[in-house]
């Protein structure tokens, strides 16, 4: 038998091109989708993507293992629409769909991009409502807060179920903050602000935001970890007090904890994004359940309005919430970035087109947007100091475990 020896710099593996040889148009556009939207999900650990099936388990154990992803999108509809149909079928609410159709249509794509990205679906909502219907405020963060505490929730039961990795030291101890900010802020903040300033105020912060994001992308190939490194008093401290002013931010806007949270997390604390967003979900899903408490058990104070558009949204969003959970925990994190980079120049130019704020409000929200850009960049400034007095700082990043295995070929940028 002869054996031939070829040289291995003119082997090329299939699907693999020689250095010589530039990838086609169709090869790149099939890297590039690759990379930006089959990344794959990550986890906590090595077993959390791979699951054990036990010996002796039953068949029924066997199928909650083995189809973990499907259950995980599927389980929260089913809860919420066998719940929602005997209500709706048993009080005859359809009819409110022929005036109360706007916000379905909206929450439809509202609650997909609350779940994928870190803002919640009362991003998209709150904008909506104020600058394009001229809905009351007040009407629209108590929306955003029911609505999330249905949709956010089922987004939140899919990210758990699926067992993906969160920063749990974020989600308790921002929601302690988040809680006391949210009810000092229906209280006192909320009532002493005007229906104008609400609308500029938010879409302000939320380019502030944006701003922070894009501090965070130009920051290549920085390190990430999956929890908060070296965590003591004053880090618990910090986190409390994000929450706090997050809690602020959702008592009059219905969203704003996650967004804090994203940053610090980030920017500070170097956590990586994925894992960020997936935790920021879980804190407004919580602040969203208790806003819409307290309004509505405590103060008993929300408007039949802001009832008749959550009967109505509630089946889309318990599906586009999950959905988009599902979808963003494969993303790529710059695909991520650049949705919520469009969502806020979108609504930032809305809002002055349609507000139409004095000189005096115009200055501040520019102040907002000027001072939020500067504060960011002090805090990513302070996460680059930290992450150099971690002990592994020199040491090369550990690649979490990643669902979509085609992925872990494609270098982030």
């Amino acid at each position: 038998m002869t054996h031939v020896v070829v040289p291995s710099d003119q082997i090329v593996g299939e699907g693999v091109l020689s250095q010589n040889e530039k990838p086609t148009f169709k090869e790149r556009l099939k890297r590039f989708g690759k990379k930006y939207f089959l990344e794959g999900q990550k986890f906590t650990n090595e077993d959390a993507r791979t699951p054990v099936i036990p010996p002796g388990a039953s068949s029924l154990q066997r199928f909650a293992l083995e189809h973990r992803k499907q259950l995980a999108f599927i389980i929260p509809p089913v809860f919420m629409w066998t719940w929602w149909w005997t209500y709706a079928i048993g009080n005859n609410i359809f009819h409110l769909y022929a005036t109360r159709y706007s916000m379905p249509i909206t929450m439809f794509f509202g609650a997909f991009i609350g779940g994928m990205t870190c803002e919640g679906g009362g991003a998209v909502a709150f904008p909506v409502m104020t600058l394009f219907l001229r809905i009351n405020p007040t009407i629209a963060r108590d929306f955003a807060l029911m609505i999330q505490s249905c949709g956010m929730t089922a987004a939140a039961f899919t990210i758990l179920y699926m067992g993906v990795a969160l920063e749990w030291h974020s989600i308790i101890f921002c929601t302690f903050g988040a809680t006391i900010g949210l009810i000092f802020g229906i209280e006192v903040v909320d009532p002493a602000m005007s229906k104008a300033q609400k609308k500029m105020f938010f879409v302000s912060i939320w380019s502030a935001f944006a701003c922070a994001l894009f501090l965070l992308n130009t920051q290549r190939k920085r390190k990430t970890y999956l929890n908060i490194q070296q965590f003591c008093w004053w880090k618990g401290v910090i986190l409390v007090v994000t929450g706090f002013f997050g809690g602020i931010l959702t008592s009059f806007a219905g969203t704003g904890v996650c967004i804090c949270s994203f940053s610090v997390l980030t920017l500070v604390f170097s956590i990586n994004e994925k894992i960020a967003t997936q935790t920021s979900i879980l804190l407004i899903a919580g602040n969203a359940v208790t806003g819409f408490f307290w309004r509505a058990k405590i103060l008993h104070a929300i408007d039949e309005l802001a009832w008749e558009y959550w009967k109505c949204t509630i089946p889309v969003v318990v599906i586009m919430g999950p959905l988009g959970a599902f979808v963003g925990s494969h993303v790529h994190r710059q695909t991520l970035a650049w949705a919520v980079y469009v969502l806020e120049i979108i609504a930032l130019i809305s809002g002055f087109l349609i507000v139409k704020p004095g000189l005096g409000l115009s200055l501040v929200c520019v102040g907002i947007i000027i001072g939020g850009f500067a504060f960011f960049f002090v805090m990513s400034r302070l996460g680059l100091y930290l992450l150099g007095t971690y002990p592994d700082a020199n040491k090369p990043e550990t690649t979490l475990p990643i669902e979509n295995k085609n992925s872990r070929d494609i270098a982030e940028t």
